[in-house]
């Protein structure tokens, strides 16, 4: 009974002794990462991903992650060459390239980026102005990326962007910046301002002229058209007293010396009739008379 007893129990060790090393020696390694595997002491490779055997007790693995990160860099006190402090911060983003020069070339990668990155920065804003430092975040940027990622490529990192997130100047000149800013936007209004004025008043002058131009041309035409109408009546008149004499004319070739008589009688009928006891016989009336007496002489002959 005793001897079973012990039999179960040393198989249940062996058992369990078996499943230790099964969960030592097995890893399961997701696509973003890689195992650094040091056997006796000696680095042998990343590997992964997928199933990995490791030998117990032999192999030693240390896991890397392939993803992008980032540290953030504190506030850091920086002396612009123009003696002047500012207080910049600003995010570092890097990735593993290579896993085993990130675990043999440096214990700390971030740590040592970190401190790489606070001395690159004074260095380049030691060698600018403070107006340069305000304006021209980018090229700081730029230049940071540059210089770290020239170090940190001997340790398997690549820094993939440095961005600032804030410059902070001194109260002072933040206040002089203030009433700088304000009599900017006061400038441009003014001239904004004058701007708009200046359109306006070459809005209405040019409205103006173009009116002064329609109403010249108007008056013009409506000149020439009455001119033109005034031209066209004369015509017209003349056309129609042309008319009448030349129907005058025709009348007065039928007419004969008899007809000329009797008219000469009537006329003088309707002057004795008339009220005044003076009369004024006109020379023609009495060369009109004169075919009528001879007419009566004739008569009175016959």
């Amino acid at each position: 009974m005793f001897e079973n007893a012990l039999n179960f129990t040393l198989v249940a060790l062996l058992i369990g002794f078996i499943g230790v090393l099964i969960v030592i020696a097995v890893r399961i390694v997701p696509e973003y990462k890689r195992l650094v595997i040091f056997r006796l002491g000696r680095s042998i490779g990343a590997q992964g991903p997928g199933l990995i055997f490791l030998i117990p007790f032999v192999d030693r693995a240390i896991a890397v992650d392939l993803r992008e990160d980032y540290f953030d860099v504190p506030p850091q006190t920086c002396i612009t060459a123009d003696n002047a402090s500012v207080s910049i911060d600003f995010l570092v983003y890097d990735k593993v390239i290579d896993p085993v020069r990130s675990v043999l070339e440096v214990e700390d990668f971030t740590g040592a980026a970190r401190g790489l990155a606070i001395t690159t920065l004074r260095a380049v804003v030691g060698a600018m102005d403070l107006d340069d430092v305000l304006s021209k975040r980018d090229e700081i940027n730029q230049v940071l990326h540059e210089k770290l990622d020239q170090v940190t490529d001997r340790w398997g990192i690549r820094i993939m962007a440095v961005e600032i997130r804030e410059v902070v100047p001194p109260r002072a000149i933040e206040e002089a910046m203030t009433r700088q800013m304000a009599a900017e936007r006061n400038r441009r209004a003014m001239v904004a301002e004058a701007d708009g004025k200046r359109e306006a008043a070459i809005a209405v002058a040019t409205g103006d002229k173009q009116a002064a131009i329609l109403k010249a041309e108007g008056s013009r035409e409506a000149k020439v058209l009455e001119a033109e109408g005034q031209r066209q009546a004369s015509i017209l008149e003349a056309e129609g007293f042309s008319l009448a004499l030349d129907k005058i004319h025709d009348v007065a070739k039928g007419v004969d010396s008899k007809t000329l008589t009797l008219q000469y009688l009537e006329a003088l009928k309707n002057l004795g009739e008339g009220a005044s006891t003076k009369f004024i016989i006109p020379t023609e009336l009495i060369n009109l008379a004169k075919p009528l007496s001879d007419f009566a002489k004739d008569a009175h002959s016959e």
